[in-house]
C-alpha cells in the first residue's frame, strides 16, 4: 500500500482491526526533550521486545530541537508505528508513520480547533504522513497541566461524563475518527472509569486515554473501562520496569 513517500499499513487500519478483534493497544509517549538519543534507542529495542503497539512523539511544549532525531533513533531500531503527538504546527517531522491531528473540541480556543490545523494542512499535504482527525479532550485531573496552560482552555470537570461523552458524540458527527480523552502530562488523577465508560457508550469511534496513568493497575482499569488505546508516558520516565509490566498484563488481558 503507497501513502505519500512511504509503504506502510496505515495506522488508522490497524487501530481500526484491533478493535474490531476486541484487542486492546499500549501506546508509549515519549517527550522529545526528556530523551537522550542512546536513551531513545534502548527504548526501541525494549518496546518491540514487549509488544508495545505504538509509539507517541511529542508534547504540549518542546523546548528543544530533538524530535527529529529522537524520532530516527526509533525507526531505526524497531518496527513500532511512530505517530506525532503535536502541540502546535512546528511539531510536524516527515520521519513519522502518522499524526494526530488534534482538534481541541473540549475548549473554545478557535487556534485549537482550527486555527493551527490551516497553518498545518499544506505542511501534512505534502510530507506524505498519514493523519488521524482526532477529537482532544482534556479532563480536570487535580491540577493545571501544560496542555491546558499553553491551550488556555479549560478542561472538562472530572466528575461530568456526560459533558465528555456529549462532546465527543459532537465530534464523531462531525467526522472525527479518534477520541482521545486526556487528564494531562503528570496529572494528578486519571480519567475516571466512568468516564471512559460514558465516552464509551455513546461513540463508535476508537478511544485513546491517557494522562495520570502510572501503574498496571490504572492501565488496566482504562482498558477494562473501555479505553482502546492508553498511553503512558511520565509513568514510564519515573519507573523503567513499568512498560514490559503494562505490555505483559495486557497481552495476558488480550489473550483471555
Amino acid at each position: 500500500m503507497v501513502w505519500g513517500r512511504k509503504q506502510m499499513t496505515k495506522v488508522y487500519q490497524q487501530i481500526i482491526q484491533l478493535k474490531q478483534q476486541g484487542q486492546k493497544a499500549f501506546a508509549v509517549l515519549v517527550d522529545p526533550d526528556n530523551i537522550e538519543e542512546s536513551a531513545a534507542i534502548t527504548l526501541a529495542q525494549n518496546a518491540e521486545n514487549a509488544g508495545v503497539d505504538f509509539f507517541f512523539i511529542g508534547g504540549s511544549l518542546i523546548a528543544g530541537d530533538a524530535m527529529g532525531k529522537v524520532i530516527k533513533a526509533i525507526k531505526a531500531n524497531c518496527t513500532i508505528p511512530v505517530v506525532l503527538f503535536p502541540g502546535n504546527t512546528l511539531h510536524i517531522d516527515a520521519q513519522a508513520d502518522a499524526i494526530l491531528f488534534l482538534s481541541l473540541i473540549s475548549g473554545r480556543n478557535p487556534e485549537h480547533l482550527i486555527g493551527q490545523h490551516v497553518i498545518a494542512a499544506p505542511i501534512l499535504k505534502r510530507s506524505g504522513i498519514e493523519v488521524l482527525a482526532t477529537g482532544y479532550i482534556l479532563v480536570d485531573s487535580g491540577k493545571q497541566t501544560t496542555v491546558s496552560y499553553i491551550s488556555n482552555t479549560t478542561p472538562i470537570p472530572s466528575d461530568k461524563p456526560v459533558i465528555a461523552a456529549c462532546t465527543a458524540m459532537a465530534g464523531e458527527m462531525l467526522g472525527l475518527k479518534l477520541i482521545y480523552l486526556d487528564a494531562g502530562s503528570g496529572a494528578l488523577n486519571q480519567v475516571s472509569a466512568q468516564m471512559i465508560e460514558a465516552v464509551t457508550s455513546s461513540v463508535e469511534a476508537p478511544i485513546i486515554v491517557g494522562g495520570g496513568i502510572n501503574s498496571v493497575q490504572k492501565a488496566m482499569s482504562s482498558w477494562k473501562a473501555g479505553a482502546d488505546i492508553v498511553v503512558i508516558g511520565n509513568g514510564i520516565e519515573q519507573d523503567n520496569s513499568l512498560m514490559a509490566d503494562v505490555a505483559r498484563n495486557l497481552k495476558e488481558y488480550n489473550t483471555k
